[in-house]
């Protein structure tokens, strides 16, 4: 009896030996979706784009609010006179382009004046980096102003 026991704890049972060959199938199931995932190029190139991509929107963000940060500075560090010279170009500009606007819309052929109207539209709509346009090269001129009257 003694040596039926021995036996019988050495040789598995043929519910052990099943038991362990569907556990050996499920890891070796894993085992294969892993290297398939490894293997899928394709996959894995479009998950690393993705992530590039968010990346540098993410930057483009910080990139934006850094220019508009800045853009805060130097208006807030402009002195009033500079100030006022900037809103009235701007204004003399806006007023210039609606005149010239008016005019190529009298003598273009038909078609173009569609095209010089979206053109408008757009400057109207970009006023922000076009008022900062105007804001640095006034900054620039006055600068090179106040350094020719030191000399």
């Amino acid at each position: 009896m003694t040596d039926k026991t021995q036996s019988h704890d050495s040789v598995p049972t043929p519910a052990e030996l099943r038991e362990k060959a569907e556990a050996t199938r499920e890891q070796l199931g894993q085992t294969v979706e892993a290297l398939a995932g490894e293997a899928d190029v394709k996959a894995r190139m479009r998950q690393k784009t993705a992530e590039t991509r968010e990346q540098a929107r993410q930057r483009a963000v910080q990139a934006k609010d850094k220019a508009a940060e800045a853009l805060r500075a130097a208006q807030d560090r402009l002195p009033a006179p500079v100030t006022e010279s900037t809103t009235q170009a701007k204004e003399r500009i806006i007023s210039a382009t609606a005149t010239v606007a008016g005019k190529f819309r009298e003598k273009a052929p038909e078609g173009f004046g569609d095209k010089a109207g979206q053109v408008a539209q757009a400057a109207r709509r970009r006023r922000g980096p076009l008022s900062a346009v105007a804001v640095v090269v006034l900054l620039v001129l006055v600068r090179k102003r106040r350094g020719r009257g030191r000399r």
